[in-house]
């Protein structure tokens, strides 16, 4: 299978935004590890939801059958990543909500299929006598 059949056959660009969101949203708890695992911390959410985002963009790579469901749990976990993660300082939660939409949106395009040629149909004269 060639790069660009393989392109077309996956909702691409809808999953690598998505996998940058998950990135973006990663970043914030990870820039404050030292702060992430004391109690009542809500960085662990954070990393929870951005770990939970770029799993989700590399699976729809991966079964594309399912990308508009993991398209509904992106949109979801990007909005939700704004408690936890500051939403990747909001550009993650925007970038989440854009793949997750690319996402639900791809379609597989339809193959084109061999059309069989028509047979010439048999004319019926009219000096055809029908006996009966």
């Amino acid at each position: 299978m060639g790069k660009k059949k393989w392109r077309k056959t996956r909702p691409l660009w809808g999953s690598l935004i998505t996998i940058i969101s998950g990135l973006m949203i990663l970043w914030v708890p990870t820039n404050l590890y030292l702060s992430a695992f004391l109690p009542g911390s809500m960085a662990v959410i954070g990393l929870l939801f951005g770990g939970l985002i770029t799993l989700i963009g590399t699976l729809a790579l991966f079964f594309p059958n399912s990308s508009k469901l993991l398209g509904i749990f992106t949109i979801f976990l990007s909005v939700l990543s704004v408690i936890g993660a500051l939403g990747g300082f909001l550009f993650g939660t925007l970038f989440g909500i854009i793949g997750g939409s690319l996402m639900i949106a791809w379609r597989l395009a339809p193959t084109a299929e061999a059309v069989p040629e028509k047979q010439p149909s048999a004319k019926i004269s009219k000096t055809t006598a029908h006996t009966g």
